[in-house]
């Protein structure tokens, strides 16, 4: 069984997909492969060739707090670099889910995973929610980015309302309900659809 787990910026996907590793079910984070394809020297290239040199540290890496706040003031940019790594991802995790096989369950995490359509390959979808102002803080907390910064790569993902619609389950991670029974639940339903 293929689990998608998303939600938006901040409302805490890592936490749990750090539950369900827990529990014994693997977990591939998309975002962290994405940020990962960035070092590599094809990669490196595409991006220099879409975005020119001005995206570059002094090392010559790519400073990524330049090229968000290029692609997150341009929707046209941002769908260059969606075109660039989206693929990529979705390749290693084929790869990955290939040395899977064997297991009941795997999980995909990933911010974007309905806005991107890859929710269509998932048999389950598991959506994170928190109040904006709370994912604000955690974001401002974690990433050191300022709240105009975090208010324009909300403003490319869908709103929560939007995205309940396309969730089999939730877990509001909103610092009043319990995270871990919402996910034990999850798991146990999850382990009688198998």
């Amino acid at each position: 069984m293929k689990v998608g787990l998303t939600g938006n910026i901040g409302s805490g996907k890592s936490t749990v997909a750090r539950i369900f590793t827990v529990l014994g079910i693997p977990v591939f984070y998309a975002d962290y492969e994405a940020k990962k394809l960035y070092s590599e020297k094809e990669v490196l290239q595409e991006v220099i060739d879409a975005f020119g040199n001005g995206v570059l540290d002094q090392a010559g890496n790519i400073d990524k707090a330049k090229l968000a706040e290029i692609i997150f003031g341009d929707k046209r940019k941002l769908n260059i670099i969606n075109n660039i790594i989206h693929p990529r991802v979705r390749q290693r995790y084929q790869e990955w889910r290939q040395q899977w096989e064997q297991v009941p369950c795997t999980i995909l995490e990933a911010a974007i995973m309905i806005e991107s359509g890859l929710y269509k390959q998932m048999d389950v979808v598991v959506l994170v929610t928190a109040p904006q102002q709370q994912r604000l803080q955690r974001v401002a907390g974690r990433d050191g980015a300022n709240e105009a910064e975090i208010r324009k790569r909300m403003e490319h993902q869908y709103p929560e309302e939007k995205l309940r619609t396309f969730a089999d389950f939730t877990v509001e991670n909103d610092e009043h309900s319990l995270v871990i029974p919402q996910v034990l639940h999850i798991h146990k339903v999850i382990k009688g659809k198998r």
